[in-house]
């Protein structure tokens, strides 16, 4: 027989895994920890001697205290420490929980953005919580105007359906941004630029007039089962790499809301190479579990077992 002790310590076990579990989701591990996920990919087709090192920031959800300016800043000063090439940034810089207690708002989010450095330049596209409010859950929609502009003055060339060709070591390829894919609803409600504004791959990729290799940043992943094989890589966020990854089960929600493919990491599908980045903000809930805050590095053309690395600050 259990004596009552045993029994009440088993009883008071499981609610005191729950909590403690829950204060570190909450607590730690979205505003403690930040990951360096790298990874090495050489697609095929993809010119030999053209080596290139890309940094790539996603779903940052600009807001107190979980994502301050400050923090913001120094999230691109680790970004810079990676000496990339060119940085790369994937949308949702608007806060995407309600859980914040001031806002941070696109001029902030810009400034500190600011600071990022990289030969190539810096790019951004935008995304759904850019779209469909401000810098709170609760502001107006303003059809991403703010942010839009505040990129601009930082110096990141925003791309909404558009190509920029790019050369390193003589070799030329192309980096396409497409303007993001959940903006139908607003454009129902008639916001300023939403009518027309969304993704338009075709239109983007006719933008291209040569074959140079293409790079293409989509905020959501949805995009990729309809890519070319003209695409080298598509690189995507949004699903925050479901943000919630229990031991075992993996992340049940994220599973639900993209499918089991569109989570997280690094997908070939039919010759074709999708990376999407874990992000730093939450959205939804104030909280990670086994899926800290990453900055992706992606270096193409160097044949090397990919690495993850966390940094402190």
């Amino acid at each position: 027989m259990i004596d009552r002790r045993r029994f009440l310590a088993r009883g008071l076990a499981l609610p005191l895994l729950g909590a403690s579990t829950a204060a570190y989701a909450i607590g730690v591990e979205p505003n403690f920890l930040l990951q360096v996920k790298t990874y090495f990919i050489t697609p095929p087709r993809w010119p030999q001697g053209l080596n290139l090192r890309l940094a790539v920031i996603s779903d940052i959800h600009a807001g107190e205290p979980f994502m301050s300016a400050a923090r913001i800043r120094r999230i691109c000063e680790a970004t810079n420490a990676l000496q990339p090439d060119a940085v790369l940034m994937l949308g949702d810089f608007n806060a995407g929980h309600f859980f914040v207690t001031r806002a941070v708002d696109a001029q902030e989010t810009a400034e500190a953005l600011s600071i990022l450095r990289a030969p190539l330049g810096c790019y951004a596209v935008l995304g759904n919580h850019d779209w469909w409010h401000g810098p709170l859950l609760t502001s107006p929609s303003d059809g991403a105007a703010a942010i839009r502009r505040a990129l601009r003055q930082a110096g990141v060339v925003v791309l909404e359906n558009d190509a920029v060709p790019l050369t390193k070591d003589g070799r030329r390829f192309w980096l396409v941004g497409l303007g993001d894919q959940m903006i139908d609803r607003l454009a129902q409600e008639g916001v300023d630029g939403a009518a027309g504004g969304g993704d338009d791959l075709a239109g983007s990729l006719a933008k291209v007039t040569d074959d140079a290799p293409i790079i293409l940043m989509a905020h959501e992943p949805f995009i990729f089962w309809t890519t070319p094989k003209r695409v080298a890589l598509t690189l995507c966020g949004h699903t925050h790499g479901g943000q919630i990854s229990l031991p075992v089960i993996g992340s049940p929600v994220g599973y639900l809301r993209f499918g089991r493919k569109l989570i997280y990491g690094h997908l070939v599908h039919d010759d074709r190479h999708l990376v999407i980045s874990g992000g730093l903000g939450e959205s939804v809930v104030p909280a990670r579990l086994m899926r800290p805050p990453e900055i992706v590095e992606v270096v193409l053309g160097e044949a090397e077992p990919p690495r993850a690395q966390f940094v402190g600050w």
